[in-house]
């Protein structure tokens, strides 16, 4: 049974959706990043980067205990040590591999950013501005990560145009990239008019049985956190309570 350390984040449903897809017995173990959890002295041993998702498999390759952190690591032990969803030849695995690289890269950090412009900073910052001084101090941002999330949608479009998934056929680069589309509506591509390779794909990963399932079970987890006030909730997303931590 691997422990997976989890939040309802795109990050967080990659790894479910794996074990679903795998018919890997897994545990969610909650790490609510609103209220901090991250920043535990257990969880740092596990994950020092402070971040979920982070597993722990208690059947590591020698016998013993493994941690691992950062999502696309633990997608290619998982993929590895179930010889699921990744190509044995080296053509293939190395195409599904830059691929998820291109996600590790590419759409979650630039998407990531786009979210926070579009919705947290307008919060934030809406505390000490009027509207129009928010706009006008935003407009960068919001325009730079808006755009590069497009242009990112664009090369996935591209990429699918005669394929049913990223690398012909559905792999962890899918697994990886999809939970980053599912939020589409906070990154200013409307409903994937412009990219219709993307939405077939993307409702054809939705309608996966594990899929489903990952996400459900992932969301009901999130429903049932503790109630974090708003200050607390951006203190622990956005880096100062962590930079506290470090430095205290």
């Amino acid at each position: 049974m691997i422990d997976v350390y989890f939040w309802p984040t795109p990050n967080g449903f990659k790894i479910n959706i794996f074990c679903e897809e795998a018919g890997v017995p897994y545990k969610l173990v909650p790490v609510n990043i609103g209220a901090g959890d991250q920043f535990q002295d257990d969880f740092l041993a596990i994950s020092p980067n402070g971040r979920m998702p982070a597993i722990v498999d208690p059947d590591g390759p020698d016998g013993k205990p493994l941690a691992i952190f950062e999502s696309g690591a633990i997608l290619l032990y998982l993929a590895d040590k179930y010889e699921r969803f990744l190509p044995s030849d080296t053509r293939g695995r190395y195409g599904v591999i830059q691929w998820l690289m291109w996600q590790m890269g590419g759409i979650g950090p630039m998407l990531g950013q786009t979210h926070h412009f579009r919705m947290y900073a307008p919060q934030i910052l809406g505390k000490e501005f009027e509207e129009d001084e928010v706009s006008l101090r935003l407009g960068y941002g919001r325009d730079r990560y808006t755009n590069e999330a497009r242009r990112l949608y664009g090369v996935l479009d591209n990429e699918l145009e005669d394929k049913e998934f990223i690398c012909g056929e559905y792999s962890i680069a899918d697994m990886a990239t999809w939970p980053w589309i599912l939020p589409y509506k906070r990154q200013g591509v409307g409903e994937m008019e412009d990219f219709p390779n993307v939405r077939r794909w993307f409702d054809t990963i939705k309608e996966r049985p594990a899929v489903h399932k990952a996400v459900a079970d992932g969301r009901a987890m999130g429903e049932k956190a503790r109630e974090v006030n708003s200050d607390e909730s951006q203190s622990n997303l956005f880096g100062k309570r962590q930079f506290e931590r470090r430095k205290a």
